[in-house]
This record gives structure tokens, C-alpha cells and sequence, in this order.
């Protein structure tokens, strides 16, 4: 019995040390060692022939100079900002645009909720890469929705939707819409719809119960796909370097050049290890948060 109860408990763990503690320990071991012309790029390497003792060295040699580097070349915290910002405001688009189609099919009918349901996670059958790349046929100054403005008579010359921030966030929005949509609709589909009524004979209109009612009950979907968003859209790298123009600046950007045009790995770690600190510390923030509140509320 102990030893199941050890591997029930063990195995997470396990998972967690293997796929992101020892890969956060390579690079923040990466992070304190200086750039080299070599195979590989960085200075100092371990020997294991020297055993110990060359452990040691290794360790002594380690400095803090990359952060420094960072902190003095406006390009990484503006990079930073920049990736926020983005992140920010793609989040709020995608839950704006998720809501209404999740609460959509919480409220169909029971049979059409397989079939919308399939619908919103289709997307995922195809490829992430040839997605994106669809949208250049779509933006782009020939493309599908210039020729449809023009042909309508909206607009006399193509508008340049293409390599802006407006092309980064439909490209985003679209991208990351099933992540938002279905933790919303988990929520949603549980929502006990006698409440509405019940408000409803207490004099609120529709809107107003839906305020009151809907929108707070609605709360741990919302943050479970803000975050589904949020998260991997800060580090996002393919959207903004196909969709995106030089001006749009993202610290994925950032990292792929550092790692792959510069060959700076150390300095390239730096950058990685402060973006998973400032997405992990308000994390960690929030749901302790959190859990203050659960317990105020018993």
C-alpha cells in the first residue's frame, strides 16, 4: 500500500523534476557563464575527468554578468514591455471574443453541443505553422479580405493589414481562441440556469442577471483561459516573426536571435530564466490569493 501510495504521489513529482527542473538547471547554469568562440558556445564546461575538483572550478567561475547585461541594454526591457503589453491586450481580445461563442454553446441544445464543440477544437487537426501562414493570403495587400473591401466598396486601395501589430493580434486571437473558449465552457455548462430564473422573478431583466449572475459565476473560467493565453503568447515567437513587421518587438524574437544569429547562449539563458520569473512569481501570487479568499469564504 505505501508503495502505491509513493508511486500515486511520486510520479507528478517525478515529471516536474524531470521536464522543467533539471531543464530551468541547465539553463541557469547557462545564465552564469560567459559567451565563447567554441563548440560549445559558452565558457566554463564541465570536464567530468577532472571529477570534483573540476565541479568546482566550474562553479567558481560562474557570474551574474548576463543580468547585468540585461539590465543596461534598453533593448530586453523594452522587448519585455513590449511582449506584456501584447500579451495583455491579445488576452482581453480572445476572452472578449471567447465568451460569447462558449456561453453560445453552454446554452444550445444538449445534441448540438458535440457538434460545436468539435468545431472549436477542429483547428488543432492542422497544422499550428500552416495556420498562421494562412493569414498571409488573407492580410496581405492581394489578399481575400482587401479584395472583399474593395469589391464591396468600402475602401478604393488596399489597407496594409500585413507585418503590423494589427495582423499580431488577429493572428493571436485566432491561434489561441479554443484555449480560451473551453475552460469558459466547462464553467458555463455547470451553471445552474434556476438561478436566472429565480432572478428573473425578483424583477432583474436579462442583462442585469446576466451581471450580476452569469458574469461572476463565470469568474474560474475566465482566469483558467486568461492564463492559458497569457502565458504562452509573452514567449510567442512564430505569429509575430510570420504576421508581425520589424517594429513589433517580442522577447521570443529577442531569444531566437541571441541563441541562433548571435550564438550568445548565456546571455540568450538570461533573458529566458527573468521571462519565466515574471510569469511565474504573480502566478504564485495570485493563487495564494486565492486560497486567502476560499478560506475567508469558510
Amino acid at each position: 500500500m505505501n508503495w502505491r501510495r509513493f508511486l500515486l504521489i511520486g510520479t507528478p513529482y517525478f515529471w516536474l523534476l524531470a521536464f522543467f527542473l533539471v531543464p530551468f538547471g541547465i539553463v541557469l547554469r547557462l545564465a552564469l557563464s560567459d559567451a565563447a568562440i567554441a563548440i560549445p558556445p559558452y565558457t566554463p564546461v564541465l570536464d567530468l575527468s577532472e571529477g570534483w575538483r573540476g565541479l568546482r572550478d566550474m562553479v567558481a567561475a560562474w557570474d551574474f554578468e548576463n543580468f547585468q547585461w540585461l539590465l543596461d541594454d534598453d533593448l530586453y526591457y523594452i522587448a519585455y514591455l513590449s511582449s506584456l503589453k501584447i500579451a495583455a491586450l491579445s488576452t482581453l481580445l480572445t476572452l472578449l471574443v471567447a465568451f460569447p461563442l462558449a456561453y453560445g454553446m453552454a446554452r444550445a441544445p444538449e445534441h448540438w453541443r458535440p457538434a460545436l464543440m468539435m468545431a472549436v477544437i477542429l483547428p488543432f487537426w492542422s497544422s499550428f505553422l500552416i495556420r498562421v501562414y494562412a493569414w498571409i493570403g488573407i492580410l496581405s495587400n492581394e489578399g481575400y479580405l482587401n479584395n472583399t473591401l474593395i469589391a464591396l466598396g468600402f475602401i478604393e486601395s488596399p489597407i496594409r493589414m500585413l507585418n503590423t501589430d494589427f495582423a499580431v493580434y488577429i493572428g493571436i486571437v485566432y491561434t489561441y481562441l479554443p484555449f480560451a473558449v473551453l475552460p469558459i465552457y466547462a464553467t458555463l455548462d455547470k451553471l445552474d440556469t434556476s438561478l436566472l430564473e429565480a432572478a428573473e422573478d425578483l424583477g432583474c431583466s436579462r442583462i442585469s442577471a446576466f451581471w450580476l449572475i452569469v458574469l461572476p459565476l463565470s469568474r474560474p473560467g475566465l482566469i483558467a483561459g486568461g492564463f492559458l493565453v497569457f502565458i504562452p503568447v509573452v514567449g510567442e515567437f512564430i505569429i509575430p516573426s510570420i504576421l508581425g513587421g520589424p517594429d513589433t518587438l517580442m522577447i521570443g524574437r529577442v531569444l531566437w536571435d541571441e541563441f541562433f544569429s548571435n550564438r550568445d547562449w548565456p546571455v540568450a539563458s538570461a533573458v529566458a530564466i527573468v521571462l519565466l520569473l515574471l510569469l511565474i512569481i504573480p502566478i504564485v501570487l495570485f493563487q495564494r490569493a486565492q486560497e486567502r479568499v476560499r478560506e475567508a469564504e469558510q
